[in-house]
């Protein structure tokens, strides 16, 4: 049996084990019980069809995700998390999107590929995970090569993940927070860490071992995003702890510094990074000594930050 062919058949298996989950949610930790395939609700606010905002070649990605060529980044638009503070709130709270038939999203992976896309790079996928198993299952029929890369919120179902052993290539989940107090205040969700370090861990179990091919792009594996939040260092300092003990020591983490409060982001957190804390944070990452640590330059300027406006063609301005 070809590759494409094996993965098919573990997308089918998928599909069978998770569809029934659709019609009384529980999809993702909130568990909301609602019938998505007869209205879009839910935290989601999703209904059984997934809505894309962009398809296109992402460059600001991590190296290992973007390469030269740039990762095929779908973004779909809802969010099952809705952070306060979310720099790409017109998607995840506004909804601002179309809808996408699963045949028009196994079009767009395709087209990815076509324009050189290192891989597939499925942005907020969570609350869409039947229609993206879906849409994969034609676009593998029809000749989809590069790897799956699952760009999660880390908000994500134990039981979604173990069915997607085999399917997903390269994991890329955030895990955004350690107390319960904080998830809860600026996501609405305290039991986060307990849901997501789960997810994470299971996620490692899968790809234990971060592989660059050739080129130097990731072929498989793990890459653990956490954002550095004004204020919440101490909160940092216990995730990556938990990372060092929990996870296998090959996965990659990206330690990002480019806060910048949107949207309803509360006062407290309504002030970029500062040096010394994200400097903090990554002489705790490098002497813990993660096998393939990304760091970013220290905070920007806020007149410096490259917020995405996903109302234009071109979402990203980068220099």
């Amino acid at each position: 049996m070809t590759r494409n062919g094996r993965k098919i058949g573990l997308v089918e298996k998928a599909l069978a084990r998770l569809s029934p989950l659709e019609t009384s949610c529980a999809l993702c930790p909130r568990d909301c019980r609602v019938d998505r395939t007869r209205a879009a609700a839910g935290v989601c606010r999703t209904g059984r069809t997934a809505s894309v905002s962009h398809a296109l070649l992402h460059f600001g990605e991590e190296p290992v995700i973007s390469g030269r060529r740039g990762s095929g980044t779908v973004f779909f638009t809802g969010c099952n998390l809705k952070c306060l503070f979310c720099q790409n709130y017109q998607l995840s709270w506004l909804l601002e999107g179309e809808a996408a038939s699963d045949e028009a999203l196994a079009g767009m992976m395709l087209d990815l590929q076509a324009k050189g896309a290192h891989n597939i790079n499925l942005v907020s996928p969570t609350h869409v995970v039947l229609p993206v198993l879906r849409a994969l299952r034609l676009a593998l029929d029809g000749g989809l090569a590069v790897p799956l890369v699952w760009n999660s919120n880390g908000y994500d179902s134990l039981e979604v993940v173990r069915a997607l052993e085999g399917i997903v290539d390269v994991y890329l989940p955030d895990l955004k927070y350690h107390a319960p107090a904080l998830s809860g205040r600026y996501s609405g969700a305290a039991d986060y860490f307990e849901k997501a370090s789960e997810a994470v861990r299971e996620m490692s179990l899968q790809r234990p071992v971060l592989d660059l091919g050739p080129d130097g792009t990731a072929r498989r594996g793990l890459v653990v995003r956490h954002l550095v939040l004004p204020g919440a260092v101490e909160d940092t300092l216990a995730l990556l702890g938990w990372m060092k003990e929990a996870l296998s020591p090959h996965i990659g983490l990206s330690l990002m510094s480019q806060y910048h409060p949107c949207f309803k982001a509360p006062e407290e957190v309504r002030r970029p990074v500062s040096p010394e804390e994200y400097r903090r944070a990554a002489d705790e990452a490098l002497a813990l000594g993660f096998g393939h640590l990304f760091l970013q330059p220290e905070p920007f300027r806020p007149d410096e930050h490259l917020v995405p406006d996903f109302r234009r063609d071109k979402p990203f301005r980068w220099k």
